[in-house]
């Protein structure tokens, strides 16, 4: 988890050097959506996850590929069980398109992300 933090780090250090956010708070919303991102991957997928990101014309595009079949689902907040299930609600929340693409190996979840 820690290392996808860092590579998104140093992704978006690379880009600023060349592209300004637009808005602050993207720089944090991004780093945040891959933490959640690689968390679920570690906490569902059974083998390992793979991070790529890009630039496009208007943001960034995060794909976390994971070795899960199982598409990513809401849950329900419980925060006297330790809290848990807003992961999902903050990517849909964060990001200006969410999709997943299955096949028989695994998922990738594509999100784009204001920059």
């Amino acid at each position: 988890m820690t290392d996808a933090r860092l590579v998104a780090e140093e992704f978006l250090f690379d880009l600023a050097r060349v592209s300004a956010p637009s808005a602050p708070e993207h720089w944090d919303d991004i780093l945040l959506v891959v933490t959640e991102l690689a968390a679920n991957a570690v906490q569902y997928a059974p083998g390992p996850f793979q991070l790529r990101m890009r630039r496009t014309f208007d943001g960034v595009h995060v794909v976390m590929h994971d070795t899960s079949t199982t598409e990513p689902a809401p849950r329900p907040f419980h925060p006297n069980r330790g809290g848990g299930g807003i992961g999902w609600h903050l990517i849909h929340t964060l990001c200006d398109q969410v999709s997943v693409v299955g096949d028989d190996h695994g998922k990738d979840i594509h999100v784009f992300l204001p920059w």
